[in-house]
């Protein structure tokens, strides 16, 4: 699969009252990951007219980030069918190779301009799930 990967520090605006990334944060920094993958990779011929929304998000929580951690994400298309695929996300503590946490997520592709679902084309799907 082609994955991208972005590293980003834990600063005291993720923190909850617990002193640990607010949860609310991690789906931010998923769909910011995703977005930026998209986006960095896809051309803009391939982006023209389409648009992505979520469906779903699955998100097992392993271990907790505090202020200053470091934190490896990556992102992958597991599977593709019809207009959803599935991507997965990984966080990892950078120092101590930890999984943070791990989501599964559904996005739809739809028709930038009527907003229906649209089948994603073999371009997309060989582009993002080519090593």
């Amino acid at each position: 699969m082609q994955s991208y990967k972005k590293t980003i520090t834990v600063k005291q605006d993720d923190l909850d009252e617990l002193d640990h990334v607010n949860n609310v944060r991690y789906v931010q920094w998923m769909q910011d990951i995703s977005k930026e993958h998209w986006m960095n990779a896809a051309s803009e011929e391939m982006r023209s007219g389409i648009i992505w929304v979520v469906m779903t998000h699955h998100i097992t929580y392993k271990n907790a980030a505090v202020l200053n951690d470091v934190i490896e994400m990556r992102t992958y298309i597991k599977e593709s069918r019809g207009a959803v695929c599935v991507r997965i996300v990984e966080m990892h503590n950078k120092k101590t190779k930890e999984l943070l946490l791990k989501s599964s997520t559904e996005w739809c592709l739809l028709n930038a301009e009527t907003y229906r679902p649209t089948r994603i084309s073999d371009e997309i799907k060989e582009f993002f799930t080519t090593a």
